[in-house]
């Protein structure tokens, strides 16, 4: 049987209460707070593993289906599932999960590739959006240059519903990021106020990035 916590002072609660707060814990532990059924699926699914998983029998009904170890289960009470949760809407499941980072040459890309850029985006919840949108576009990839935001923020991940681990995403400089399109003979579009063309007026149907 899963060990039972009902104590806010136990320690697997304090780390995930670290977790969620610091990005500074989240760097140094490799590991993020993911919170309900879809996104978690999401993140295994993309080759994370779950370090912990917490269950709230009184939300959740019953053992998760999830294709975790028996001992990384750890059931919790309401009480102390509240105070992890960072949604409106609770399933009863958090995990702790060692995110799958890739690197610019780990990318792999269809015969037309389509990127979406992002420099230096700080508030977790546009993050979120754009990789939201990235998924139902079926982007080959989001490139997240000098970020001013932590990208395993619990919050870029329920604004993202999950898409952060659907999507690849690179974490680079622009520098880099732009060095790379050019290797991979990819256009490169960029918005700006002083344009003269709107976008629907562009040739987005070749290797393009935006």
């Amino acid at each position: 049987m899963p060990e039972f916590i009902s104590s806010l002072q136990n320690p697997r609660v304090k780390q995930a209460v670290r977790l969620l707060e610091k990005a500074s814990e989240r760097k140094s532990q490799n590991l993020t707070v993911v919170e309900g059924e879809r996104e978690i699926a999401l993140a295994v699914k993309a080759g994370c593993r779950i370090q912990t998983l917490f269950v709230c029998r009184e939300l959740y009904g019953q053992l998760p289906g999830l294709a975790v170890a028996e001992d990384t289960i750890l059931e919790v009470s309401k009480a102390v599932f509240d105070k992890l949760a960072y949604r409106e809407n609770r399933d009863g499941l958090i995990a702790l999960i060692e995110p799958k980072k890739i690197s610019l040459t780990q990318i792999r890309l269809t015969a037309n590739p389509f990127i979406i850029v992002l420099e230096s985006v700080e508030k977790p919840g546009n993050l979120g959006a754009v990789l939201r949108t990235a998924d139902a576009a079926r982007a080959d990839a989001v490139l997240v240059c000098d970020p001013q935001t932590d990208l395993y923020n619990p919050n870029v991940i329920r604004s993202s519903i999950g898409c952060l681990f659907s999507n690849q995403v690179v974490v680079c400089t622009s520098d880099d990021a732009i060095r790379w399109l050019r290797e991979k003979q990819i256009r490169t579009h960029a918005a700006a106020l002083t344009a003269t063309r709107f976008y629907h007026e562009t040739d987005f149907t070749q290797p393009s990035a935006i």
